[in-house]
């Protein structure tokens, strides 16, 4: 956890985003957590293909969204995906639910090479809030 609180970790977010979308994404993470056990969650910046906003002295670039990846291997392995703008972060929650695969293809990553394919398979490509809940 030391090393999330490090300045290499930080990047610039809209503070209503912050304080709110990206806050009760974050908080249904932890309650994830306590529910399932060992879940894997891997997040970070998006940066679109155009110029980019940087502000400060020393021009740290400001990302146009985020995204976040949750996989739970514990029970019936499931897998869910969040892209959000980098905005006030205004809309109904539901409309940022991705499968994983949709935000590899958005970021150009593959989050769980290792899983067999026959997992990583279905797991990245559903996403169903129904099964976190």
């Amino acid at each position: 956890m030391y090393d999330t609180f490090s300045l290499i970790n930080v990047c610039p977010q809209n503070a209503n985003l912050n304080s709110g979308l990206w806050n009760s994404i974050e908080m249904d993470c932890r309650s994830w957590a306590r529910r399932f056990g060992d879940i894997y969650i891997i997040c970070g910046p998006i940066f679109m293909n155009r110029e980019h906003e940087a502000i400060g002295v020393n021009k740290v670039l400001v990302p146009e969204a985020f995204f976040k990846v949750v996989l739970c291997l514990n029970g019936k392995p499931k897998g869910i995906g969040f892209i959000v703008r980098n905005t006030d972060g205004t809309k109904k929650r539901d409309l940022y639910y991705n499968s994983i695969d949709q935000v590899e293809r958005i970021t150009g990553m593959d989050f769980f090479p290792a899983l067999p394919d026959d997992i990583e398979d279905v797991v990245e490509a559903t996403a169903d809030i129904n099964d976190w809940n």
